[in-house]
């Protein structure tokens, strides 16, 4: 059985699917690995560096398709890609069926077995899998870093001859694995650190990382049974509304991470809330590609309101490339070594299995 692997789309993204240690992992489970030609050449990584772990290089995406039994990416296929499948294939990468709902369904009927990593369970045995996880952390970490690199004052408080120049305060809104992440690096930074979230359960995990924790008094759940936030009803949002109207004009930096899966993100800070900030305070937006949890932002793009830079990230992982590259492929190591067969040789779909029945896409 082969594993295959093809080349991203370079103006969309740099990670890639397969590195040579996670390639080695593969071929120790008993499979064949071929990926394109110059695969990760953009990160650094040659040809021969697969070669020497035993990964066959083919001149094209038709032959890596053609060869393949398995193709992992990082992204859903291009309508160019899905024509090249041949039929009976499995795929496997972070396919985002909500968004890809027209490539998902081309794929489909062609007789390919699609699983998507987001839609893994929250379960113990797929946390060495968990995409999400993995790269919301690195997401995390990278947004405290933008934004002092933005932001044009010191950040820990520093006591000088000429005076005291006084802490940044930053607040994180969502205090999933991204927002936990930001909360720990702004805190080795010196900052001053705060963080929301509609759970009642991440109180004690913004605390433990040495963040004060903004509550909202509530009487309803808001945590779905796998762990994720759930949306806000009416009355929560007017609450949340009003401790935010508060906390922002305190705030120097505010990191907005949430989400809510399947779903756009929810619109936490209104045009009101966003204008009732400091000038030359910042707002960085991770959530700005499933709609974004602050107005004024956009995908992509920096927009300064009232002094305010509101920044809308897009291809956050493009910036930490070979760390992203490096975790995510090691994810899809440990999906492969649950799928396949060593006994059989061959990929075992289990539907009896809850990593497999839940990550599989049967339709959209």
């Amino acid at each position: 059985m082969i594993i295959g692997s093809i080349k991203e789309d370079l103006t969309l993204e740099k990670r890639v699917s397969i590195t040579p240690e996670s390639a080695k992992n593969i071929i120790g489970l008993g499979l064949k690995v071929c990926i394109e030609k110059n695969y990760a050449s953009h990160l650094g990584i040659s040809d021969s560096d697969y070669e020497k772990v035993g990964v066959e290089i083919k001149d094209s995406t038709i032959e890596v398709m053609n060869s393949s039994n398995l193709i992992i990416k990082v992204n859903c296929p291009s309508d160019n890609e899905i024509n090249t499948f041949k039929e009976k294939t499995i795929l496997i990468g972070m396919l985002n069926p909500s968004k890809n709902k027209n490539q998902i369904t081309k794929i489909i009927k062609k007789n390919i077995k699609i699983f998507s990593l987001e839609l893994l369970p929250r379960i113990t045995r797929a946390q060495s899998m968990d995409v999400l996880s993995s790269q919301s952390n690195l997401a995390g970490y990278r947004a405290v870093v933008d934004c002092v690199a933005e932001f044009e004052k010191a950040v820990p408080m520093m006591m000088t001859a000429a005076g005291t120049v006084p802490a940044a305060k930053i607040l994180i809104i969502g205090a999933g694995v991204a927002g936990l992440q930001a909360i720990a690096t702004a805190k080795r930074l010196g900052a001053i650190v705060s963080a929301t979230d509609v759970r009642a359960a991440s109180k004690e995990q913004v605390e433990s990382l040495g963040g004060k924790f903004l509550t909202v008094e509530q009487t309803e759940d808001m945590e779905t049974a796998g762990g994720y936030a759930k949306e806000a009803s009416e009355d929560y949002k007017k609450k949340q509304a009003e401790m935010m109207k508060d906390a922002l004009k305190k705030n120097d930096i505010v990191i907005c991470t949430a989400l809510i899966p399947g779903k756009p993100a929810p619109r936490i800070l209104t045009e009101d809330l966003v204008k009732s900030m400091k000038p030359g305070s910042i707002i960085y937006d991770l959530a700005a590609e499933q709609g974004g949890n602050s107005a004024f932002s956009e995908s992509g793009k920096i927009n300064i309101v009232q002094g305010i830079k509101v920044i809308g990230v897009k291809n956050l992982m493009n910036s930490l490339p070979l760390t992203a590259s490096s975790l995510y492929a090691k994810n899809l190591f440990s999906f492969i070594r649950n799928l396949y067969s060593r006994d059989k040789k061959d990929f075992n779909v289990n539907l009896e299995d809850e990593i497999i029945l839940k990550s599989l896409i049967k339709e959209v």
